[in-house]
Protein backbone atom coordinates (compact mmCIF):
# COMPACT_ATOMS: atom_id res chain seq x y z
CA UNK A 1 0.00 0.00 0.00
CA UNK A 2 2.78 2.42 0.78
CA UNK A 3 4.45 1.59 -2.51
CA UNK A 4 1.29 2.39 -4.45
CA UNK A 5 0.91 5.73 -2.76
CA UNK A 6 4.52 6.61 -3.48
CA UNK A 7 4.09 5.56 -7.10
CA UNK A 8 0.95 7.71 -7.48
CA UNK A 9 2.63 10.90 -6.33
CA UNK A 10 5.76 10.12 -8.34
CA UNK A 11 3.75 9.74 -11.53
CA UNK A 12 1.79 12.92 -10.81
CA UNK A 13 4.95 14.96 -10.39
CA UNK A 14 6.37 13.48 -13.55
CA UNK A 15 3.23 14.21 -15.56
CA UNK A 16 3.30 17.92 -14.69
CA UNK A 17 7.03 18.36 -14.98
CA UNK A 18 7.19 20.43 -18.21
CA UNK A 19 9.58 23.14 -19.34
CA UNK A 20 8.51 26.53 -17.95
CA UNK A 21 8.43 28.20 -21.36
CA UNK A 22 5.69 25.79 -22.49
CA UNK A 23 3.30 26.94 -19.81
CA UNK A 24 1.28 29.99 -20.77
CA UNK A 25 0.35 30.93 -17.21
CA UNK A 26 1.94 28.40 -14.79
CA UNK A 27 0.07 28.16 -11.50
CA UNK A 28 0.72 26.26 -8.32
CA UNK A 29 -2.11 24.50 -6.51
CA UNK A 30 -3.07 27.77 -4.77
CA UNK A 31 -3.62 29.58 -8.09
CA UNK A 32 -0.56 31.84 -7.70
CA UNK A 33 1.66 32.71 -10.64
CA UNK A 34 5.01 30.96 -10.44
CA UNK A 35 6.55 32.48 -13.51
CA UNK A 36 8.22 35.69 -12.26
CA UNK A 37 8.97 36.74 -15.80
CA UNK A 38 5.23 36.88 -16.54
CA UNK A 39 4.69 38.94 -13.40
CA UNK A 40 7.31 41.45 -14.49
CA UNK A 41 5.78 41.64 -17.94
CA UNK A 42 2.35 42.27 -16.42
CA UNK A 43 3.75 45.05 -14.26
CA UNK A 44 5.31 46.58 -17.35
CA UNK A 45 1.99 46.59 -19.19
CA UNK A 46 0.21 48.20 -16.24
CA UNK A 47 2.92 50.85 -15.95
CA UNK A 48 2.66 51.62 -19.68
CA UNK A 49 -1.12 51.98 -19.43
CA UNK A 50 -0.77 54.33 -16.47
CA UNK A 51 1.73 56.49 -18.36
CA UNK A 52 -0.62 56.61 -21.35
CA UNK A 53 -3.49 57.81 -19.18
CA UNK A 54 -1.32 60.51 -17.62
CA UNK A 55 -0.21 61.67 -21.07
CA UNK A 56 -3.80 61.78 -22.36
CA UNK A 57 -4.90 63.74 -19.30
CA UNK A 58 -2.10 66.28 -19.73
CA UNK A 59 -2.88 66.63 -23.43
CA UNK A 60 -6.56 67.21 -22.73
CA UNK A 61 -5.69 69.92 -20.23
CA UNK A 62 -3.30 71.67 -22.62
CA UNK A 63 -5.93 71.69 -25.39
CA UNK A 64 -8.46 73.83 -23.47
CA UNK A 65 -9.68 76.81 -25.46
CA UNK A 66 -9.55 80.41 -24.26
CA UNK A 67 -12.66 82.29 -23.13
CA UNK A 68 -13.46 83.76 -26.55
CA UNK A 69 -13.12 80.48 -28.45
CA UNK A 70 -15.12 78.68 -25.75
CA UNK A 71 -17.93 81.22 -26.14
CA UNK A 72 -17.87 80.91 -29.92
CA UNK A 73 -18.03 77.12 -29.79
CA UNK A 74 -20.98 77.18 -27.36
CA UNK A 75 -23.13 78.87 -30.06
CA UNK A 76 -25.38 80.54 -27.45
CA UNK A 77 -23.31 83.72 -27.12
CA UNK A 78 -23.54 85.09 -30.67
CA UNK A 79 -24.66 88.54 -29.53
CA UNK A 80 -22.02 88.68 -26.82
CA UNK A 81 -19.26 87.61 -29.21
CA UNK A 82 -20.39 90.24 -31.75
CA UNK A 83 -20.31 92.90 -29.02
CA UNK A 84 -16.89 91.83 -27.75
CA UNK A 85 -15.56 91.98 -31.32
CA UNK A 86 -17.07 95.44 -31.93
CA UNK A 87 -15.59 96.70 -28.67
CA UNK A 88 -12.09 95.48 -29.57
CA UNK A 89 -11.91 93.22 -26.49
CA UNK A 90 -11.15 89.94 -28.24
CA UNK A 91 -7.39 90.11 -27.68
CA UNK A 92 -7.91 91.07 -24.04
CA UNK A 93 -10.15 88.07 -23.37
CA UNK A 94 -7.72 85.82 -25.22
CA UNK A 95 -4.93 87.00 -22.91
CA UNK A 96 -3.37 85.12 -20.03
CA UNK A 97 -5.94 86.27 -17.48
CA UNK A 98 -7.31 84.57 -15.57
CA UNK A 99 -10.75 86.12 -15.95
CA UNK A 100 -14.21 85.32 -14.64
CA UNK A 101 -16.87 86.23 -17.18
CA UNK A 102 -20.54 86.50 -16.26
CA UNK A 103 -21.79 85.90 -19.77
CA UNK A 104 -25.33 86.78 -20.87
CA UNK A 105 -26.53 84.32 -23.49
CA UNK A 106 -28.55 85.31 -26.56
CA UNK A 107 -31.83 84.95 -24.68
CA UNK A 108 -30.57 87.41 -22.06
CA UNK A 109 -29.79 90.03 -24.71
CA UNK A 110 -33.22 89.52 -26.25
CA UNK A 111 -34.80 90.72 -22.96
CA UNK A 112 -33.31 94.21 -23.42
CA UNK A 113 -35.57 96.92 -24.81
CA UNK A 114 -35.78 96.93 -28.59
CA UNK A 115 -32.90 98.73 -30.26
CA UNK A 116 -30.60 98.59 -27.20
CA UNK A 117 -28.07 96.18 -28.68
CA UNK A 118 -28.07 97.92 -32.06
CA UNK A 119 -27.48 101.24 -30.33
CA UNK A 120 -24.56 99.91 -28.27
CA UNK A 121 -22.91 98.51 -31.39
CA UNK A 122 -22.77 101.92 -33.09
CA UNK A 123 -19.23 103.36 -33.30
CA UNK A 124 -20.24 106.53 -31.44
CA UNK A 125 -21.28 104.41 -28.44
CA UNK A 126 -18.03 102.46 -28.21
CA UNK A 127 -17.12 103.71 -24.72
CA UNK A 128 -20.53 102.76 -23.38
CA UNK A 129 -20.30 99.30 -25.00
CA UNK A 130 -16.85 98.70 -23.46
CA UNK A 131 -18.17 99.77 -20.05
CA UNK A 132 -21.12 97.37 -20.24
CA UNK A 133 -19.00 94.43 -21.38
CA UNK A 134 -16.15 94.93 -18.90
CA UNK A 135 -18.75 95.18 -16.11
CA UNK A 136 -19.37 91.48 -16.79
CA UNK A 137 -15.69 90.59 -16.30
CA UNK A 138 -13.85 90.11 -13.00
CA UNK A 139 -10.08 89.65 -12.70
CA UNK A 140 -9.14 86.22 -11.37
CA UNK A 141 -10.85 82.85 -11.58
CA UNK A 142 -13.92 82.48 -9.37
CA UNK A 143 -15.71 79.13 -9.40
CA UNK A 144 -19.22 78.72 -8.04
CA UNK A 145 -17.80 76.77 -5.11
CA UNK A 146 -15.70 79.82 -4.15
CA UNK A 147 -18.78 82.00 -3.61
CA UNK A 148 -20.13 82.14 -0.07
CA UNK A 149 -22.88 84.53 1.02
CA UNK A 150 -22.90 88.05 -0.42
CA UNK A 151 -19.80 89.57 -1.97
CA UNK A 152 -18.95 92.89 -3.57
CA UNK A 153 -16.50 92.13 -6.39
CA UNK A 154 -14.56 94.71 -8.38
CA UNK A 155 -15.02 94.34 -12.12
CA UNK A 156 -12.65 95.22 -14.94
CA UNK A 157 -14.92 98.21 -15.63
CA UNK A 158 -13.93 99.56 -12.21
CA UNK A 159 -17.16 99.46 -10.25
CA UNK A 160 -18.37 96.62 -8.04
CA UNK A 161 -20.88 93.89 -8.80
CA UNK A 162 -22.84 92.04 -6.13
CA UNK A 163 -22.30 88.29 -6.28
CA UNK A 164 -24.47 86.26 -3.96
CA UNK A 165 -25.09 82.58 -3.24
CA UNK A 166 -28.29 81.57 -1.48
CA UNK A 167 -29.60 78.01 -1.20
CA UNK A 168 -27.28 76.89 -3.98
CA UNK A 169 -28.34 79.62 -6.43
CA UNK A 170 -25.81 82.25 -7.52
CA UNK A 171 -26.93 85.71 -8.57
CA UNK A 172 -24.92 88.56 -10.08
CA UNK A 173 -26.70 91.83 -9.35
CA UNK A 174 -30.22 91.01 -10.53
CA UNK A 175 -29.14 88.22 -12.94
CA UNK A 176 -29.22 84.52 -12.12
CA UNK A 177 -26.41 82.12 -12.99
CA UNK A 178 -28.09 79.42 -15.09
CA UNK A 179 -24.91 77.49 -15.93
CA UNK A 180 -21.75 77.71 -13.85
CA UNK A 181 -18.10 76.75 -14.22
CA UNK A 182 -17.53 76.55 -17.96
CA UNK A 183 -13.77 76.42 -17.69
CA UNK A 184 -11.35 77.80 -20.26
CA UNK A 185 -7.57 77.84 -20.26
CA UNK A 186 -7.53 81.50 -19.16
CA UNK A 187 -10.49 81.57 -16.81
CA UNK A 188 -14.09 80.55 -16.33
CA UNK A 189 -17.50 81.49 -17.76
CA UNK A 190 -20.75 81.61 -15.79
CA UNK A 191 -23.86 81.94 -17.97
CA UNK A 192 -26.39 84.51 -16.69
CA UNK A 193 -30.00 85.08 -17.73
CA UNK A 194 -29.87 88.89 -17.90
CA UNK A 195 -27.53 91.61 -19.06
CA UNK A 196 -26.21 93.53 -16.04
CA UNK A 197 -25.51 97.25 -16.29
CA UNK A 198 -23.14 99.46 -14.28
CA UNK A 199 -24.68 102.30 -12.30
Amino acid sequence: MEVNVHFFFTRKRHRFHKPLHRLVAPLNRFGVLRDMKNICNLRGVVAALCMSLVTLSATAGSNKMDIVDTAVKAEVFQTLVAAVTAAGLVDTLKGDGPFTVFAPDDDAFSKLPAGTVEGLLKPENLDQLVAVLTYHVVPGKILASDIMGTNEVVTVEGSTVTVKKSYGTVTVDQAKVIQANIEAKNGVIHVIDQVILPN
